[in-house]
């Protein structure tokens, strides 16, 4: 990494770069990020009653997230590529967004975090949730995406506020 640039992607001439971690420990990391897929009140009924016409939206939606995070590498292009310890999608029915909040937590033991494997596990899920019920209603939102939490690594631990 250059160090005349305070950006660790950018080189010294300002273009983009992947991060030598070479240098950096290994510790353990954990990121957890949220998506929401705003729906109507009769969307979200039907896909909790199990209705919904492509089958098990939710457990579709899981898993896919679950593998968009081990493809993280492949899909950003300056990440690099972790060996994930663990991968878990939750995904909660809201009545009063109306709709599902998604939460990916994500932990490896690395030399760098693991902050946009979360994001993409949460942004797949919520992507695929939407594409298996739109049969039911065009009009949904994905809405904030975004770090909840973060753990471990050189800066620190950075939890947002509600």
């Amino acid at each position: 990494m250059s160090q005349s640039s305070p950006l660790s992607h950018l080189d010294h001439q300002g273009q983009a770069q992947m991060v030598d971690v070479s240098a950096k420990p290994l510790t353990q990391r954990t990121a957890i990020a949220q998506a929401c897929l705003k729906m109507q009140p009769s969307t979200l009924a039907t896909i909790a009653a199990g209705n919904a016409p492509k089958g098990d939206v939710l457990g579709t939606a899981r898993i896919a997230g679950i593998m968009a995070a081990k493809q993280t590498a492949h899909l950003i292009p300056l990440c690099h590529p972790l060996p994930l310890s663990q991968v878990e999608v939750v995904i909660t029915a809201d009545p009063s967004l109306p709709g599902y909040r998604i939460e990916a937590t994500v932990r490896v033991n690395a030399a760098t975090g693991v902050e946009m494997e979360a994001l993409t596990a949460a942004t797949v899920a919520a992507l695929t949730l939407y594409d298996m019920a739109k049969a039911l209603e065009k009009s949904m939102e994905i809405q904030s995406v975004g770090l909840v939490h973060k753990a471990g690594g050189q800066s620190g631990d950075y939890s947002r506020m509600p």
